[in-house]
């Protein structure tokens, strides 16, 4: 087979995000498969064809990729981010799974990209410079008691945690919940980040404390780290940063 399918990520938003690699992978490319939005960020250009289709639809999106590689296109399926962490590579690869045995022959790549987490991460310091978890909190593809579980050990272990799909006016109780889950487990003073459209015209950070966190200081736009309990701010700099060590109790 000829074709090929190439899951690309597209960064968290800037043009300056998208690695050289991802950009050779969309100027070869036949057709572009994605989420509308991530679609209309690759230019137009002669003979290539869009594919657009709207959310929740990551399967019929990712057969018709592999279906078109197997027809001899050269396919590249976008996300935002990084096409592993929440986004479209998973997808593909269960599509491919479950579909015809002639796919499992097409070159298929997965081209990293820059997630949303770590982009945050970098403007705001080095709030995950020590181990750290990311968290989906969307409950569209598994059960709140799930996420709620996760929470509550990812606090008990002490990670930063960084919060993917907070709030969406479908489900904006959601993330009051985990306000009220943090509050129970965590010190007052925890520090949380709240960055939206990082790398765009539109960004906007904003450190504040647990106690004066709102479920309004985020949506779907939004990346939310929470900081372990040794993250910490940095006076007069507005830089934040966790540690790269950790001192047990007692210890010189």
């Amino acid at each position: 087979m000829t074709g090929w399918v190439k899951i690309v990520g597209l960064g968290p938003g800037a043009e300056g995000h998208v690695t050289p690699e991802a950009q050779a992978v969309l100027d070869d490319c036949t057709d572009v498969v994605g989420y509308i939005p991530y679609v209309a960020r690759v230019p137009e250009r002669a003979g290539l064809v869009k594919h657009a289709s709207d959310n929740r639809v990551e399967i019929d999106r990712s057969r018709h990729a592999l279906e078109m590689a197997a027809e001899g296109r050269r396919v590249a399926v976008v996300s935002s981010g990084d096409p592993g962490v929440f986004a479209m590579a998973s997808a593909v690869f269960e599509a491919l799974e479950a579909g015809p045995e002639a796919w499992k022959a097409l070159e298929i790549e997965v081209i990293p990209g820059i997630t949303a987490s770590l982009a945050a991460a970098a403007r705001a310091g080095a709030p995950l410079g020590h181990d750290f978890c990311t968290i989906n909190l969307s409950d569209n593809l598994k059960p709140w008691a799930l996420i709620e579980k996760r929470l509550r050990l990812a606090v008990e272990g002490d990670f930063a945690m960084a919060f993917y799909n907070p709030r969406s006016k479908a489900r904006p109780e959601g993330f009051a919940h985990v306000l009220e889950l943090l509050r129970e487990t965590c010190e007052p003073g925890r520090l949380i980040l709240f960055a939206r459209a990082v790398s765009t015209p539109a960004e906007r950070l904003i450190w504040v404390a647990l106690e004066d966190a709102l479920p309004e200081m985020a949506d779907m736009r939004t990346m939310v780290i929470v900081g372990s309990s040794r993250t910490r701010a940095i006076a007069g700099t507005g830089w934040v940063y966790t540690p790269r060590f950790v001192v047990e109790p007692g210890a010189e």
